[in-house]
């Protein structure tokens, strides 16, 4: 009898034992970045690519966007793509239906921040902070495995909802700062997309050929600022304009002003 309760007592201590091992290594699993079920927690890394439909290099770079949107190849990334449509090829043959001056001087900031002669089509920036051809894809993705492991700041979008003919209700929430960013503060962009758009080229480089894109940018907007160490929260309403709002992806990225460095970005789509 004696025996048969050390047996019982050696069994519970080896159970104990085993429910602490298993504690300590889910402990140093989410330490280490993983989820709840195993898999490690993917950054969400800004990719932006400055296109036109009048520049015949621009489509491998818009299938390429598509490809890294669908596929999502950096496992421990989540890519969230823009595209943004320049209006400098606007006069040589074909007006782009999707083009916006306001992109036109945001790569152009970009030009200035890297340093080039000139803004050139197609380009990539990942997170604000490097640059390269659109249409390279190895480059793409050996860029963004390397901004993937960078602290990012969270975001947050919830309470989505469209009310009215065209006003998108959203709620933003994003920080606090890294303690690594050296800024004091940065800009809240919330940004509008379409999830898919398709043209039928007639004129220009690109004449006869039909064109794909993907989260194609309606507009681009600062909303408000963080600063360091402090949170931001607010409820708010912004125009859906011309967009189509039976498919529409919804972004929120935190950036250092004057176009630098990505902090952090969160995005939603919303499906009628």
């Amino acid at each position: 009898m004696i025996r048969r309760w050390f047996s019982i007592i050696a069994l519970l201590a080896i159970s104990f034992s085993v429910l602490l091992t298993i504690r300590h290594f889910q402990v140093v699993s989410a330490a280490a970045g993983t989820s709840g079920n195993g898999s490690p927690m993917r950054t969400p890394v800004l990719i932006e690519l400055f296109t036109s439909e009048g520049c015949s290099d621009c489509p491998p770079a818009d299938a390429l966007l598509e490809k890294l949107d669908r596929s999502q190849p950096v496992r421990s990334a989540e890519l969230v793509v823009l595209s943004e449509h320049v209006d400098y090829w606007d006069d040589i043959g074909w007006k782009d239906p999707y083009s916006s001056h306001a992109f036109s001087v945001r790569q152009a900031d970009y030009a200035r921040r890297f340093r080039l002669d000139a803004p050139y089509t197609p380009q990539m920036v990942v997170d604000g902070s490097m640059q390269f051809v659109g249409s390279d894809e190895r480059r793409a993705i050996q860029v963004t495995e390397n901004a993937a492991k960078v602290e990012k700041v969270r975001v947050a979008l919830s309470s989505i909802r469209l009310e009215g003919d065209n006003t998108l209700a959203v709620h933003v929430e994003c920080g606090p700062l890294a303690s690594s960013v050296s800024s004091n503060s940065a800009n809240i962009l919330l940004v509008l997309a379409d999830e898919s758009d398709q043209s039928n080229v007639r004129r220009g480089e690109n004449a006869g050929r039909t064109l794909r894109h993907v989260a194609v940018v309606r507009s681009l907007t600062q909303v408000g600022t963080i600063d360091n160490g402090g949170t931001f929260s607010k409820d708010m309403t912004v125009s859906t304009g011309n967009a189509d709002q039976r498919n529409l992806r919804v972004i929120a990225i935190v950036q250092e002003s004057g176009v630098r460095r990505v902090l952090g970005v969160g995005s939603a789509r919303l499906s009628n």
